[in-house]
């Protein structure tokens, strides 16, 4: 493993200088002017986000609070104070552009010098907005038990007493901490803008909110950026697409490192021989950022098919040590376990399903798989990923309705990128996606995993971006 753990460690190495080093500030000279999406004399262009004053940390930038109840039913009694941070342009000509990160987990406000630089050929057009989303950020909601074993994995698997301590530790609030709740706060921050419509800008489980706000409020839409792109219906817990892409993947990431073995086959002969599929995805999908051709990987799986699995342990030890290690602060497991199990739809219905009928149903599920479905993996790999695992053992409690199955997006422009290297939203479901959009543009950049926009080598999609945006 030491070729493998040499070049991990060097990339990973890399990605966190790049995280930490200030980036580009702003485009000075920013238009004056009202914008089509901005609203009209006597509506606050941000009065409602209090406190504004220059960031801190960032003084070209403006931080804020927005004060949400805590439950926008009126029921139950608290407020939450998110913080905001926008760039100073308020009357921007084509109004506010707010980026929404990913997790659900991951708070927006550390993303700004970084998104700002990335999209800094649109700035004197745009008032770039963020902001951390509820229990995110500041206000994480903290599962010391869960974050240590999960970190900012969606898929590794947890101990159930981490499980059992975070439900205690975030209680009956949990229902507050939904999808359809940010939703809520993300049209009460439009008022607070002063926009009559945002430009949406999302990455991954950020696209699936962009959805879900678009659907919600069609008529404060004005464009929909969705890189990295999550189904409307929301995440699927067995991971349907993701198991046969892994195939796909591997292989062209074999054939563009000219490595010499098929990725694929030795992967399920892994998978046959250990029974560890749940473990092997959740490694590739962390390792993806770090290197979108899996380098080393065909090379593991090979000696692990033939019988040989110490580097394998240690490719699954160094990518939780040092890929997917992640602070409540940086990506909190106690909002993800909390929105995905209020959210999605698993082999036992909802959330709302009795605990004690959930494994049965689960079960049957396994058994009804077939080879077709999971391969290079098994039907137990789809069966015993880590989010579907935490959900199965998560207090049974009301869940917001969804969306009717395949509802058309609102028709407005809706731009599409993904990566051909990812794993953690192959662009099967990006396709799917746009089936629900009116005349969607998609780009697909080769050579890129997961976050297109943040991480690719290519600038083909940051480019796209900028056109459609600028349009």
């Amino acid at each position: 493993m030491t070729s493998t753990r040499s070049r991990v460690a060097a990339v990973v190495g890399a990605v966190a200088v790049a995280a930490c080093t200030t980036l580009a500030a702003p485009a000075a000279g920013f238009a004056a002017t009202a914008g089509p999406d901005r609203a009209g004399p006597g509506i606050s262009t941000g009065g409602g986000i209090t406190g504004q004053a220059p960031c801190p940390d960032a003084p070209e930038f403006v931080c804020g609070t927005l004060t949400v109840p805590l439950d926008h039913g009126g029921r139950t009694p608290g407020n939450l104070q998110l913080d905001v941070v926008m760039t100073g342009n308020a009357h921007a000509p084509k109004g506010d552009l707010l980026f929404l990160t990913g997790g659900p987990g991951q708070p927006g406000v550390p993303t700004i010098k970084r998104m700002a630089s990335k999209l800094e050929p649109v700035l004197k057009d745009y008032r770039l907005v963020v902001f951390d989303q509820r229990g995110t950020g500041r206000g994480a909601l903290r599962c010391p038990g869960l974050q240590e074993d999960m970190g900012s994995s969606d898929l590794a698997v947890p101990r159930k007493q981490s499980i059992a301590d975070c439900a205690a530790a975030v209680g009956p609030n949990a229902r507050f901490y939904s999808t359809a709740d940010t939703v809520a706060d993300i049209d009460q921050l439009r008022r607070a803008l002063g926009a009559r419509r945002l430009t949406l800008d999302g990455v991954s489980y950020g696209t699936f909110v962009a959805e879900r706000y678009a659907l919600t409020h069609p008529a404060h839409v004005a464009r929909l950026v969705l890189d990295s792109v999550a189904p409307q219906q929301g995440f699927d817990p067995l991971d349907l697409a993701a198991l046969p892409a892994t195939a796909r993947v591997l292989r062209d990431a074999c054939r563009a490192t000219g490595c010499t073995t098929d990725p694929a086959e030795d992967l399920a002969a892994t998978v046959r021989r250990y029974g560890n599929g749940a473990q092997i995805l959740s490694a590739l999908t962390g390792y993806e950022f770090v290197d979108p051709d899996y380098g080393g990987v065909p090379e593991i799986l090979h000696e692990a098919a033939a019988g040989q699995p110490a580097k394998l342990q240690d490719f699954f030890d160094l990518v939780h040590r040092e890929v997917d290690a992640a602070s409540a602060e940086e990506l909190s497991q106690g909002l993800h376990s909390a929105a995905l199990c209020a959210d999605s739809r698993f082999p036992w219905g909802t959330t709302d399903t009795p605990v004690a009928d959930r494994a049965a149903a689960l079960e049957r599920t396994r058994q009804q798989l077939t080879a077709e479905q999971t391969w290079p993996y098994d039907p137990a790999t789809a069966t015993g990923l880590g989010s579907l695992l935490v959900c199965l053992d998560w207090p049974r409690e009301q869940v917001p309705p969804a969306p009717p199955v395949h509802r058309k997006l609102p028709n407005v422009p809706v731009l599409l990128l993904g990566g051909d290297r990812d794993l953690s939203t192959p662009y099967e479901v990006l396709q799917k996606v746009a089936e629900t959009a009116h005349d969607p543009q998609i780009v697909i950049v080769p050579g890129a995993a997961h976050s297109v926009q943040n991480r690719a080598a290519d600038p083909a999609g940051r480019q796209a971006v900028y056109d459609f945006l600028l349009k």
